[in-house]
């Protein structure tokens, strides 16, 4: 009980921070794609899809090569502070932000070309500035999108199983969340506990499913 109920918390609290950073950022980079053009846009644009297509064992190890001990991140690191970031809560953050940032990228930039440019015209016709317009008109106009692109990405936090062995590890205590202590108990054959996390993941990713429908139906 102690394993699920550690591996449950810090499950929660890793995909709480991630998914702080990708709503901020993937908001930002899903208006930069839904509202410019320039040059590498497209090449943005593939990026931010790569760890979503990607198998996540693929996407760890690239994070394995840029802040593991050898990699160019990683060394940096270690030479300022005297501690590497591999095999510790902060790597599970830093993989759950890498795999459901693309969810977020993708959510924004369809909820901003949805809003009506006339409409943020019309605004600067009134005297607002474009940042008063982007807080007043646009997000308040593409803000389901948004929350539904953060639900998601919670989610998808939550449920992040390869890239996160890869770069934090399986270490009971300390980095194993949800599906690396499900992956340890299938291959232990503790069924019980199996049972009882896989139940808690379904019913807590149907309940986002369920709340993002509503918030639809809703608006």
């Amino acid at each position: 009980m102690n394993d699920i109920a550690f591996s449950v918390s810090l499950s929660l609290w890793v995909a709480a921070i991630s998914t702080l950073f990708v709503a901020i950022i993937g908001s930002a980079m899903g208006y930069l794609l839904a509202r410019t053009r320039f040059p590498g846009h497209t090449l943005l644009d593939a990026l931010c899809t790569l760890p979503l297509v990607l198998p996540p064992t693929v996407v760890g190890f690239y994070l394995l090569a840029v802040f593991g001990h050898s990699g160019f991140m990683g060394q940096i690191l270690y030479k300022l502070t005297g501690w590497s970031l591999v095999f510790t809560w902060q790597a599970a953050v830093i993989a759950a932000f890498v795999i459901s940032l693309p969810l977020m990228v993708k959510t924004s930039r369809a909820a901003f070309e949805t809003v009506d440019r006339g409409l943020e015209s019309v605004s600067l016709t009134l005297g607002k500035s474009e940042w008063e317009t982007l807080l007043k008109v646009t997000l308040p106009l593409a803000s389901r999108g948004l929350l539904a692109g953060v639900a998601l990405s919670f989610t998808r936090a939550i449920g992040e199983f390869g890239a996160t062995l890869m770069l934090a590890g399986n270490i009971p205590g300390k980095t194993q969340t949800i599906p690396l202590l499900i992956f340890q108990a299938t291959q232990s054959g503790e069924n019980n506990v199996v049972f009882a996390l896989v139940i808690i993941m379904s019913l807590f990713t149907l309940s986002v499913l369920l709340l993002i429908n509503k918030w639809g139906a809703r608006w």
